[in-house]
């Protein structure tokens, strides 16, 4: 079996793609960093969120969603001048606000988990590309879940945006027919 023609892009994309993209994740606080890492992807490649996962991790505290919902303007103002994140004012205040969402999604539903699992029936699609070129940017699901994220207060919740995410939580398995990964995930 082969990977997908993506994961061979570099170590680190590598690496994410045989032990982390695709699979199911059920857990608030990963969920939390995957809603923080893919809105500051907007614009930019995966690579390059990756090589500065860590330093996510660090300057939004271990995505802490109670914390990070707390942040105050001069919290803010660090955080726009860490060169370990995506200095992207919108950005970096959608973190905060979604954080905030986040925490009011979790009241209405007891876990954000049960709230964003609804999306694809509680489990994963199973999709069956022969090649990346196939993979769409965008599903009928990711729509729905972008508009109610939207409804909800989130920002850089696009529909392309949610179908990242949706692959990235293993919500939908876009691992190619003939990757290793497929039946694994």
């Amino acid at each position: 079996m082969e990977k997908c023609a993506w994961a061979l892009a570099g170590p680190l994309e590598e690496q994410y793609h045989d032990l982390e993209w695709g699979v199911a994740v059920h857990d608030d606080r990963l969920l939390f960093e995957f809603l923080i890492l893919e809105g500051a992807q907007a614009g930019l490649s995966w690579a390059t969120i990756l090589k500065k996962r860590a330093g996510y991790k660090n300057a939004f505290d271990d995505f802490d969603v109670e914390t990070v919902a707390g942040y105050d303007a001069i919290k803010i103002d660090e955080l726009l001048s860490n060169p370990d994140i995506v200095r992207n004012k919108l950005k970096v205040q959608a973190a905060v606000s979604n954080a905030r969402a986040f925490l009011k999604v979790r009241q209405e539903f007891g876990t954000f988990n049960d709230y964003i699992w609804r999306f694809v029936d509680g489990r994963p699609v199973r999709n069956a590309w022969k090649s990346a070129a196939e993979i769409p940017a965008a599903m009928p699901a990711s729509d729905l879940m972008s508009k109610d994220l939207k409804r909800r207060g989130f920002k850089f919740v696009g529909s392309t945006i949610c179908y990242a995410y949706m692959q990235a939580v293993g919500m939908v398995n876009d691992h190619t027919i003939d990757c290793f990964r497929y039946g694994q995930v």
